[in-house]
């Protein structure tokens, strides 16, 4: 009888300390995706670099033209051949096509929709009436990074025509995961001596991050 007893007893705390664990590990496995969710949904992707490498009065105009270099990485953050470009102003904007996906994906970690898209479009300063513009990709066409060596040219403008078709119209993107695809564009006032990083949040749009250049710089004049 005794030993029934205890062995009742025994398999109550079994089934107890069992219970505990589950409850123990669901706790964590959940919080851990929680953090993982809330991760996704608030990190950042670094996708170009600029610096100002010279400003030059014009005494002529009266205007001091400022030059930068735009340094955009690919997927795999590797570094595209850079470009310059020279405005008379230095408040310069960089209009982008951003595309973000549905939340469920962000969320998930897919692989192609985890986080926002985005293809920079021109590089432009708004100048009183004028507008002095650089443009950096066109509709359309193959953007600066995503051509693939070995593969027809023509085979891939056909299928970024698709792409922009898909990203342009909005019945269209609803089919592939687009919750929606504008224009944006960025801008800041920039002077030399500081490093401008152009980010896309996973789950948002664009936005320019600054700090000074780091010291090991400091006396390279093109940079300064």
């Amino acid at each position: 009888m005794r030993c029934d007893r205890f062995l009742s007893k025994a398999l109550v705390l079994t089934a107890l300390s069992a219970l505990v664990l589950f409850i123990a590990y669901t706790f964590f496995f959940e919080n851990r995706m929680l953090r993982l969710v809330i991760d996704r949904l608030t990190a950042d992707s670094r996708i170009a670099d600029i610096v100002v490498t010279s400003v030059k009065p014009d005494a002529q105009t009266g205007k001091a033209y400022t030059t930068i270099k735009f340094l955009e990485y690919d997927t795999r953050m590797k570094p595209l051949p850079p470009k310059y470009f020279t405005f008379s102003g230095n408040i310069i904007q960089f209009q982008s096509l951003v595309i973000r996906f549905d939340d469920a994906y962000v969320k998930a970690g897919h692989p192609l929709k985890g986080k926002s898209a985005y293809i920079f479009m021109k590089a432009f300063v708004l100048n009183d009436k004028d507008t002095e513009s650089f443009d950096i990709n066109t509709v359309n066409n193959i953007p600066t990074g995503y051509e693939v060596p070995g593969v027809s040219r023509g085979f891939q403008k056909k299928i970024w025509r698709e792409f922009w078709r898909y990203a342009l119209d909005p019945e269209s993107a609803k089919h592939v995961g687009v919750k929606n695809a504008q224009l944006e564009a960025p801008g800041t006032q920039f002077i030399p001596g500081k490093l401008y990083s152009v980010k896309i949040e996973h789950d948002g749009g664009m936005r320019i991050d600054v700090q000074s250049l780091p010291l090991i710089l400091k006396g390279e004049k093109e940079l300064f």
